[in-house]
């Protein structure tokens, strides 16, 4: 929000569906998981209005950026960097030459990720690949005439930042797992302590007389014995 704020008062500053598309990547991606999730929306809406605009025009325009994106080729993309001067006035042609020709033009960390991201949706191979990717960068930064330094420490630092982000999840994941699985054998423990222990039915055997022998029950005298006569 600072940052927004500083460029939004900045006299070389010129707002674009780029620039847009770089506020609206960041936001997305680093509040991934944040809780309550019915936050997210009311935090981006306020943080668009505390610059004087809406959460509308920032997602419309950085859709409009991806959009105008589409079908595009890197060969396509170096083309029109490499011609600058000679690009269309509309579309991808047009914002880039709309950067290009600005003479004051307010570079900012927004701008770049933006521009990170059209490059990630052109050539997702080329975007993965850091090397080959700040070397594009470097020319793309030489036709836009824009500070290739600053460029290039924004996206090693986004990049940086989203593989944290990857492994804090999978520690993450991990943690609420186990703790899952603790739950589980707490509550199967209780379960089985708090079961009742079944009693024997009258006349069943238990397990500790099984296999005893049983003493006789002696008769009184005079049971069981037939009468005899006598004189």
């Amino acid at each position: 929000m600072v940052e927004m704020h500083l460029l939004s008062v900045s006299d070389s500053f010129v707002y674009d569906p780029i620039y847009a598309l770089g506020i609206v990547t960041t936001y997305d991606t680093f509040m991934e998981g944040y809780r309550p999730e019915e936050d997210i929306s009311n935090l981006f809406t306020a943080l668009c209005l505390a610059v004087e605009s809406t959460p509308e025009q920032y997602r419309n325009d950085a859709q409009l950026a991806l959009s105008a994106a589409e079908g595009v080729s890197l060969d396509d993309l170096k083309s029109t960097l490499g011609q600058i001067d000679a690009a269309g006035a509309e579309g991808l042609s047009g914002m880039l030459k709309g950067v290009a020709e600005r003479d004051r033009f307010k570079y900012s960390r927004a701008f770049g990720i933006g521009f990170y991201t059209l490059v990630q949706n052109i050539a997702p191979d080329l975007a993965a690949d850091k090397e080959q990717v700040m070397g594009f960068m470097k020319e793309a930064a030489e036709s836009l005439s824009i500070s290739f330094d600053k460029l290039q420490k924004d996206i090693e630092l986004y990049r940086s930042n989203l593989e944290k982000m990857g492994q804090a999840k999978a520690l993450m994941a991990e943690v609420l797992e186990a703790e899952r699985k603790k739950r589980e054998e707490r509550a199967q423990a209780k379960l089985a302590k708090d079961q009742p222990e079944e009693k024997p039915a009258a006349g069943e055997a238990t397990p500790e007389s099984e296999g005893e022998p049983t003493t006789p029950v002696p008769t009184p005298a005079g049971e069981g014995e037939e009468p005899t006569d006598q004189p």
